[in-house]
């Protein structure tokens, strides 16, 4: 009788352990599959496309984008390393110049994660290109290529494990319509969109439809502001100051589960826009909070 009682409880002891260890791990899932739901955001980054620079040289460039507590950059081909040197940022920069942009990468704690605009014109310019992005661990070359090389540049984006993010000027650029781009994109797995939104406010189009229209081809965005929609040259201004209603633009990027950089692209005040920039940079971070809760 002893020994049945205690095998009994042997059993309901078991039952308890089990039932316990079950629920118990219940809450845990759900509380994990909340956090990656909530943290979308967490994927992003808040980068400066260095042609907001232009005016400096890329050592100065990458000085005032550490000044703005930015951390991630899209750098532009032609600008000149400093004011000493004769390297340009490019697939033809030296080796020497291209050690010293590393370590000055390096000083600031600032990580380069693409470059452009670029339109390579033959295939051994996009080799060069992706090398140069493979040499600096480029997420996406943000570029308009050519029609008659979208082959190319896409079994390139494959070799490399690097992506083509398409850009749209305004019209008549090629790309000016998000329709344009995903012609680009079909059939090819490596050719996505860097969406300009201060372009396409420019170009009077509804910023939250190009986004859905390319759903789950964009890289990267540039992020600007324009004072007059509809209107091919109008004026930048800052961030959140603008014609453009940025909460719906960021909210469907959040339900997109969008996982890139936004590229300040400050095309005004050229001279003294560092201001401008950290003002854009706390807009972005107040958008991010308001997204969170």
């Amino acid at each position: 009788m002893k020994k049945q009682i205690a095998f009994y409880c042997s059993i309901a002891a078991l039952i308890i352990f089990v039932s316990c260890n079950n629920n118990s791990s219940t809450p845990k899932e759900v509380t994990i599959n909340n956090i990656d739901s909530a943290n979308v955001t967490s994927n992003w980054k808040i980068g400066v496309q260095l042609w907001t620079f232009r005016l400096f040289t890329q050592t100065e460039a990458i000085e005032k984008a550490d000044s703005a507590g930015v951390k991630y950059i899209e750098a532009f081909l032609g600008q000149p390393f400093d004011k000493t040197s004769k390297d340009t940022f490019g697939i033809n920069m030296s080796t020497a110049g291209r050690q010293k942009l590393k370590d000055l990468l390096q000083l600031h704690h600032i990580q380069m994660v693409a470059m452009g605009v670029t339109t390579p014109g033959t295939k051994e310019e996009w080799i060069k290109t992706f090398e140069l992005a493979k040499e600096f661990g480029l997420s996406y070359i943000t570029s308009e290529p050519i029609k008659t090389q979208w082959d190319l540049a896409d079994s390139l984006g494959g070799v490399y494990g690097i992506k083509i993010a398409i850009h749209d000027h305004p019209k008549p650029n090629a790309y000016w319509h998000p329709d344009s781009v995903l012609a680009a994109i079909k059939d090819h797995t490596n050719i996505g969109s860097c969406a300009d939104l201060g372009h396409w406010a420019r170009n009077g189009l509804n910023l939250v439809d190009c986004l859905k229209t390319l759903e789950g081809h964009i890289y990267g965005v540039h992020l600007k502001d324009i004072v007059t929609f509809n209107k091919t040259n109008a004026a930048d201004t800052i961030v959140g100051k603008g014609v453009i209603d940025f909460a719906p633009v960021f909210a469907e990027l959040q339900r997109q589960n969008f996982k890139g950089m936004f590229s300040i692209e400050h095309e005004s005040n050229w001279e003294h826009n560092v201001p401008d920039v950290i003002e854009t940079v706390k807009f972005y971070n107040d958008q991010l909070g308001k997204l969170k809760k």
